[in-house]
């Protein structure tokens, strides 16, 4: 899935910094390069949008998330990934703002020798002596106690409690559960757990603790939606709703059709978008719980989909993060290919301090890289000793992330940070 020459779309955007002079190109936008595989140096065609009226020049990261975020960071209103087409839509996926520069790419690595702790070049090391780059965010603390994969990160509402659920079989390095913990969900004061064959509910004000059965085998996700609770297992997705007079979950509905594992979900636009094992997204109805649409663009496992503005976003281990649109028909069509050189574990989508959009995007290469949306200039890497399954979004400019040995990380968006230009 790599581009020829391991080039990059962010790596042509703009007029290249030596001898691209405009005056002797001819003046007119290279179809290849708007596709992203222009291969041609130097190309007698502009690498870069012609100059438009005013109102085509504006960025469309005015049309970032909704300020009203639920804690994970995905929006909390109608608008994601709707399946009506916007009529205000503007595609400027991967390309930045009309006269902006080539965005660089730096080629960074962390040394191993610090990361033991034992490296003796010090400062005139080749190497990073640093968690990240880019000078976006801080590395606040590292809570340790995990001796496995974290695979869920809660913060419950009225809580000054951080929870963490991991492989160990334990949630936040105390409780400790029959089967291992396959992902967890904080939503107002509940927590839920998902392990094999069962989710827990705990509710941190009253005290309430409950087990949903029905799951079979391991419970991969967990969203709530229109007053439900679904959970991603290994035979497909589960819907409960709260029964007030009961205290209790009561089952609503199986809903079937993935042929694997359903590892990843998100809810936008009152509807339910579901990645899988088997390669494909469903979309699904949140009223009546049925499939209307199956996504089949992606090559290998679909990690994590995340709804932003009026598009739905997936990653997958295909080495890509595909943005999907609705067309004419309100159907989904992938709109702008990602590629990345390695596979893609996790998205998250936050504010910088200037409340501009940017995601958060972890690979099983031991990195998180950091994009401007929706142009995916790179603003910085956050490092980590084994790759990164979980990324929580907590308040007041803080997030956390959770990796493969164990560590959970509290990171916080610095105030000072600019974007790359």
């Amino acid at each position: 899935m790599e581009m020829d020459g391991s080039k990059r779309v962010f790596q042509r955007l703009g007029p290249s910094s030596q001898g691209d002079n405009s005056n002797n190109k001819q003046q007119k936008v290279c179809f290849h390069w708007r596709a992203g595989r222009c291969n041609r140096f130097p190309c007698p065609f502009l690498h870069r949008e012609l100059p438009g009226p005013p109102q085509q020049q504006q960025h469309a990261a005015g049309n970032g998330m909704s300020s009203s975020k639920r804690p994970h960071g995905f929006s909390d209103d109608n608008r994601g990934a709707g399946m009506r087409r916007n009529p205000n839509f503007n595609n400027t996926w991967g390309r930045t703002a009309a006269g902006g520069g080539a965005v660089v790419r730096k080629t960074e690595k962390i040394c191993n020798y610090w990361v033991k702790g034992n490296c003796t070049y010090g400062n005139t090391c080749r190497y990073l002596h640093s968690w990240t780059t880019g000078d976006c965010f801080t590395l606040l603390t590292t809570l340790e106690g995990h001796q496995k994969v974290v695979a869920g990160i809660a913060l419950p509402s009225g809580s000054d409690k951080l929870y963490s659920g991991s492989t160990d079989k334990s949630c936040a390095g105390v409780v400790n559960f029959d089967g291992e913990v396959g992902s967890m969900l904080s939503e107002g004061p509940w927590i839920f757990v998902g392990l094999t064959n069962l989710v827990k509910a705990w509710n941190t004000q009253t005290g309430t603790d409950l087990s949903l059965n029905g799951p079979v085998g391991q419970v991969y996700a967990l969203v709530v939606g229109n007053d439900m609770l679904l959970a991603g297992t290994e035979d497909g997705i589960l819907a409960w709703k709260y029964n007030g007079s009961t205290n209790n979950f009561d089952p609503i509905k199986a809903l079937t059709g993935h042929t694997h594992h359903v590892v990843s979900l998100v809810v936008g636009a009152n509807r339910l978008y579901s990645g899988s094992m088997d390669n494909s997204i469903r979309v699904w109805n949140l009223e009546t719980l049925e499939c209307l649409q199956i996504l089949t663009d992606h090559t290998s496992v679909v990690m994590s989909v995340l709804c932003w503005d009026q598009f739905l976003l997936s990653c997958s281990l295909d080495k890509t993060i595909k943005v999907w649109a609705a067309n004419d028909s309100g159907n989904l069509e992938v709109t702008y290919t990602h590629q990345e050189d390695c596979g893609v574990l996790a998205l998250c989508g936050m504010h910088d301090s200037e409340a501009k959009p940017v995601l958060l995007c972890s690979r099983n290469d031991n990195t998180i890289r950091v994009y401007d949306l929706p142009s995916f200039s790179e603003r910085g890497k956050i490092f980590s000793k084994e790759s990164v399954r979980r990324i929580e979004i907590g308040p007041a400019g803080l997030f956390f992330t959770g990796d493969e040995s164990g560590q959970v990380r509290v990171w916080k968006w610095s105030t000072e940070s600019s974007s790359t230009s």
